[in-house]
């Protein structure tokens, strides 16, 4: 089956609501314009439920099929899209582009959310299922946070959720084809906050001092020869740092150095040596320098799995709308998913929805393609259909 005819109707809405989500980016669980925005189009399709402040600002849409089950009990589904943006300078010259200075969709939250909100106005309309979906909008995945929160304060058990489904627009994966795994397919993450301590001085003095820029240095090739060293080739693993916070006085040795970033796993027994690792490299810099250095190690979220019963129900569902021959098997990826904290709460699965050949995600240029809406809301409003038919 091609793109539902009535999801083709509505492309002109679903665009115009994700080029306004994308001029008007919000950060982390400060998204008040987008989540009102969601909760007002929620309650004009007719939600039999419309629930505000889940996880903060997060967003539920119950809405409750017409069909009536026929073999067992009617199941709950969640369907969920994330609605943060991204501290980025915009570059893409675009009449939507950003009208908040610094602040960018450069990770296709806004189609995410605006995929979802056509797909809940289909549902809404036809109600041509047996059991109940509940549309989940979620803030604060930028910063691995919102999902944590939502879940905690009770999302699956407050909405009877048994099990949960995800989707994010890929670059390089063409437009009409749609990318499902099966098993791990995102990575786990970790957060890492290093601070050193030096002793500041004169650079004419510095056998005096104890130069925490130089130990930074230090550390940094030690710890990314953890990876190379004590990875196997045949496992995937990074480490990176986003931020290095340093100096600042001509002419003065620095003391303090701040560094953080980034673990990324895709196996319990990687993730756990180089934890442990860490933290021998850290301590063995410190003695080798002299500097006292602190780790704080986080764990953000763990490999988002794809269960077995529901990826074979999206393969079958995204055949129907793209092709078998559309249906790409992607491979495990290090980008990493907070949809992993639902995913583990409930059975689920997590796919991709081909953006075409746009820049990469978190880069000044990206734009999600509107045309790739049309199959991301075609395969939600059919995912439904086929999971909770009666």
């Amino acid at each position: 089956m091609p793109i539902v005819s009535r999801v083709a109707e509505l492309h002109p809405e679903i665009v115009a609501w994700r080029r306004d989500f994308h001029s008007n980016p919000e950060l982390g669980f400060d998204v008040d314009r987008t989540w009102a925005i969601v909760a007002e189009r929620l309650r004009e399709f007719g939600c039999d439920q419309v629930v505000t402040g889940i996880g903060k600002t997060g967003v539920v849409g119950v809405i409750k099929g017409r069909a009536t089950v026929t073999n067992g009990n009617p199941k709950t589904i969640g369907l969920r899209a994330d609605m943060d943006a991204l501290e980025i300078d915009e570059k893409t010259n675009l009449p939507y582009s950003s009208k908040n200075k610094g602040l960018m969709h450069a990770c296709g939250h806004d189609g995410h959310t605006a995929m979802l909100l056509g797909a809940a106005k289909y549902l809404a309309e036809t109600r041509n299922f047996a059991g109940t979906v509940v549309c989940i909008f979620q803030p604060a995945e930028e910063i691995g946070t919102g999902a944590k929160a939502m879940v905690g304060d009770q999302l699956m058990e407050r909405f009877g959720i048994e099990e949960v489904y995800g989707m994010h627009c890929l670059p390089g994966l063409p437009v009409g084809f749609i990318g499902i795994h099966r098993g791990g397919v995102m990575a786990a993450t970790d957060s890492i906050d290093i601070k050193i301590h030096g002793r500041s001085g004169h650079p004419g003095l510095a056998h005096l001092a104890i130069d925490s820029i130089l130990v930074s240095a230090q550390l940094l090739m030690a710890i990314q020869q953890i990876t190379s060293q004590n990875v196997s080739a045949m496992e995937a693993a990074n480490i990176t740092f986003h931020n290095i916070q340093a100096g600042g006085i001509n002419r003065v040795i620095t003391e303090t150095v701040h560094l953080q970033g980034a673990v990324r796993t895709l196996s319990t027994d990687v993730h756990d040596m180089i934890k442990a690792r860490l933290q021998e490299v850290v301590s063995g810099v410190a003695l080798a320098t002299g500097a006292k250095i602190e780790l704080k190690f986080e764990h953000d979220h763990g490999v988002l799995f794809n269960t077995a019963a529901q990826t074979e129900i999206a393969e079958k569902t995204a055949a129907e709308i793209v092709g078998k021959e559309k249906v790409y098997p992607t491979p495990p990826t290090l980008l990493g998913e907070d949809f992993a904290i639902m995913s583990d709460a409930r059975p689920g699965t997590f796919v991709f929805c081909g953006n075409g050949d746009s820049a990469g995600l978190h880069h000044p240029a990206f734009d999600f393609n509107d045309e790739a809406s049309l199959y991301g809301t075609s395969y939600w409003v059919k995912l439904v259909e086929n999971r909770l038919a009666a």
